[in-house]
């Protein structure tokens, strides 16, 4: 996915140490600016995809990581 370049707000910092982590965990799940000042994934579906936005960098990675059963958005912290 490609978009325009999106400025991280000051407390979205930490953040890009998720959002590695997450791209580490993850290869196939795209993440990157969208329109708008949003945030958006594209998550490969066997029919098609699965698109998630959100306007902070944070929110995205908290929502993925309930999609992809991770606590905290944090890669290999899932349950059980």
């Amino acid at each position: 996915m490609t978009g325009p370049v999106r400025r991280l707000l000051p407390d979205d910092g930490d953040q890009v140490v998720r959002l590695s982590r997450f791209r580490a965990a993850y290869p196939d799940v795209d993440v990157a600016a969208g329109e708008f000042g949003t945030w958006q994934a594209r998550i490969p579906e066997e029919n098609g995809e699965t698109v998630i936005t959100r306007h902070r960098l944070g929110e995205l990675l908290d929502r993925l990581g309930e999609v992809t059963g991770q606590r905290d958005g944090q890669p290999g912290s899932g349950p059980g």
